[in-house]
């Protein structure tokens, strides 16, 4: 389906988790469209954000994060509407590490409530975070428990999948495997899409089903001005013009709608 419809399918308020990983394979298209949209209300889940969450706190269309990360990496520093959206209120910065996330969203994969979690005792987090502890029936020994993260929605781009919504993910998988399995319904957008025939040559690298899979959108580049293996690295005088003019809004507004458009109706 086109992008804009895809992205009609998310609802205000909605948890989101949201693929990829800091300035790699995250998404683009996707959020630009959900800010294109206005959509209110969001959460978004994720475990290292950049671009992606930075933009969305931009646009005003979130509510929480919860994220072990969110910034621009070494080369750029931190995220600046991320920040500023934090400091003011506008949003809830749900703290976590990023192993935090991935503990919820597995517990969410399991159709379990919680799950136990190593590594956080001598750390401020679970105090900072409300996370419990439960007592081990095994051995009696007190254990961490994160609670489930259950997304109403993944959005994730991958390299190529099927109609139907099979994809494969070249390189890094991050956690958008395990956020497909907790959501709810996954929005895809592609590289490109191919055959299931073709698929079918090498089942094996088939990382997400397309039992998971709402809708696909076929969208060259989707994950720009990010990198996405093996096609593109991260676009670094894109990213940098971002930061300049994503603080203010008339600009940004300019922005959303200098790309994608020829995908957002196709």
């Amino acid at each position: 389906m086109s992008l804009k419809d895809a992205v009609d399918l998310i609802r205000d308020g909605s948890k989101i988790a949201v693929g990829g990983n800091s300035l790699h394979r995250s998404p683009s298209a996707i959020i630009r469209e959900i800010a294109r949209q206005k959509k209110k209300d969001l959460e978004i889940i994720k475990t290292a954000g950049a671009y992606d969450i930075d933009l969305l706190c931009a646009a005003g269309c979130l509510r929480a994060v919860s994220a072990g990360f969110v910034g621009f990496e070494v080369e750029f520093g931190l995220a600046p509407n991320f920040r500023k959206a934090a400091e003011s209120g506008q949003i809830q910065v749900k703290e976590n590490s990023c192993y935090t996330v991935i503990s919820g969203l597995r517990a969410a994969a399991y159709g379990i409530p919680f799950q136990p979690t190593a590594g956080l005792w001598g750390s401020e987090l679970p105090e900072a975070a409300g996370f419990k502890k439960v007592q081990d029936p095994y051995s009696g020994v007190e254990v961490y428990v994160v609670p489930a993260l259950k997304p109403d929605w993944a959005i994730l781009h991958v390299q190529a999948c099927d109609p139907y919504g099979n994809a494969r993910i070249y390189g890094s998988t991050f956690e958008d495997i395990l956020m497909a399995k907790a959501a709810g319904g996954v929005i895809l957008s592609t590289e490109q899409i191919v055959s299931s025939q073709e698929l079918n040559t090498q089942p094996e690298l088939t990382q997400i089903p397309g039992i998971f899979v709402k809708a696909v959108v076929e969208v060259p580049r989707g994950a720009y001005p990010c990198s996405c293996y093996p096609y593109y690295d991260y676009d670094v005088d894109h990213i940098r013009q971002y930061l300049e003019l994503s603080t203010h809004r008339d600009r940004l507004e300019e922005y959303l709608y200098s790309l994608d458009m020829e995908v957002v109706g196709s």
